[in-house]
């Protein structure tokens, strides 16, 4: 049995297989490294959507509007997208992490603290935009990690959440110019 991380470790303990007799063409070996994968990314997905519903419930000042506006519908992308992501994950034999510890243990994203400490809109734009980064980041690990396998249905949903992420990023960064 494979050791498993300190909490600290940003490597996830394998996710636990849900049916070890699969066989769609993907080894074992590969299927489980897409896993791994695949929850990192799941958790950096789930950090940032919430990160940005929080900032579309708490954005003032003279961006108000626009802003309110532009997070829901990123927020209201990514939810949807967060399913997809926990499906493959299903599809390739492993459970998907679905608990905020496990979330937190995962993500390369820090998370906000919300109610306290709400920073100004500058700052949400500029959180936002490092955020987009990072998934588009572990997005490309996992792309990687899946052409690798041979896992075509992983790859296409990688390239799909890379051309999201890199857009948002994008829109974001140019209201801070």
């Amino acid at each position: 049995m494979a050791k498993q991380k300190t909490a600290k470790s940003k490597t996830p303990p394998a996710p636990a297989p849900s049916h070890p007799g699969i066989d769609i063409g993907i080894s074992g070996a590969d299927r489980k490294k897409i896993a791994e994968g695949l929850s990192r990314f799941l958790s950096d997905s789930f950090t940032l959507y919430l990160k940005t519903h929080n900032f579309h419930w708490n954005v003032t000042g003279p961006m108000f509007n626009s802003l309110h506006v532009m997070f829901e519908g990123q927020y209201t992308e990514q939810w949807t997208a967060l399913d997809e992501t926990a499906e493959r994950m299903r599809a390739l034999g492993y459970n998907a992490p679905g608990s905020y510890a496990e979330f937190i243990r995962l993500s390369s994203i820090p998370e906000e603290p919300g109610l306290t400490e709400a920073p100004d809109w500058r700052e949400m734009v500029r959180q936002l935009t490092v955020g987009n980064e990072a998934v588009a980041r572990t997005a490309r690990k996992v792309l990687k990690l899946a052409d690798d396998g041979g896992d075509d249905p992983t790859v296409d949903l990688m390239t799909r959440r890379l051309q999201t992420h890199e857009k948002n990023a994008w829109m974001l960064r140019s209201l801070l110019e």
